[in-house]
C-alpha cells in the first residue's frame, strides 16, 4: 500500500489533527483541527511535509502515488462544492499556500484563484454578472503566480520595486 501523502479536511471531518504539525505543517494541522471541530472552513487538502523532503532528496521527483492521492482529494473537494476545476460553467477556484513544520516568517505567500483561465473567466462572468470582479481575480492570479512561482520559487531577486508584481501594478496604474 502506498504511503499517505494527502490529508483531506472539510465538511466537519479531517484526516489529520492539530497534533500532526510535523507531518502537515502548522497551517495544515490547524485547518484539520478546525474542520474536525465543525468550524466552517472550505474543503481542501494538505500535502505532507514528507513530500517536500522526498522531492529535495530525490532530484526533484515526487513520491509514487502522490498524483493519484491529489486527484482523489480534488474530486472530493469538487463533489462537496458542486464545482469542477477547469469547468467553464461551474468553475472551482483553488488557493495554494505554502506551509512548513516550523513557522517561516516571510514565507506566507498564497496563490489565489487557481482555475481561472480564458474559458472559466467567461463562465464566471455569466455566473456573477460582474466582469470587473472576474478580471480583477484573474489579474491577481497572474500577479501572484508570476511573483511566487516564477520569481520567488526560482530565487530571482530584483532591485527594490522592480519585481514582476510591482511592474504589473505600475502597468495597471498607467492603463
Amino acid at each position: 500500500m502506498a504511503k499517505k501523502f494527502v490529508y483531506f479536511f472539510g465538511s466537519g471531518a479531517a484526516d489529520g489533527d492539530k497534533g500532526m504539525k510535523e507531518l502537515l505543517g502548522g497551517k495544515g494541522a490547524n485547518l484539520a483541527e478546525m474542520a474536525s471541530l465543525g468550524i466552517p472552513v472550505p474543503p481542501g487538502f494538505t500535502i505532507t511535509t514528507q513530500v517536500c523532503t522526498h522531492f529535495m532528496e530525490s532530484r526533484s521527483r515526487f513520491p509514487e502515488g502522490l498524483e493519484r492521492q491529489v486527484e482523489t482529494a480534488l474530486r472530493k473537494v469538487e463533489k462537496i462544492m458542486g464545482l469542477r476545476l477547469g469547468d467553464p460553467e461551474r468553475p472551482l477556484l483553488l488557493s495554494v499556500r505554502s506551509g512548513a513544520r516550523a513557522s517561516m516568517p516571510g514565507m506566507m505567500e498564497t496563490v489565489l484563484n487557481i482555475g481561472l483561465n480564458s474559458k472559466t473567466c467567461r463562465g464566471l462572468i455569466r455566473k456573477t454578472g460582474n466582469p470587473r470582479f472576474v478580471y480583477d481575480a484573474y489579474r491577481r492570479l497572474i500577479q501572484m503566480y508570476a511573483d511566487v512561482v516564477m520569481e520567488k520559487a526560482e530565487g530571482i531577486e530584483h532591485e527594490e520595486g522592480m519585481g514582476v508584481r510591482q511592474q504589473l501594478d505600475k502597468e495597471m496604474e498607467r492603463m
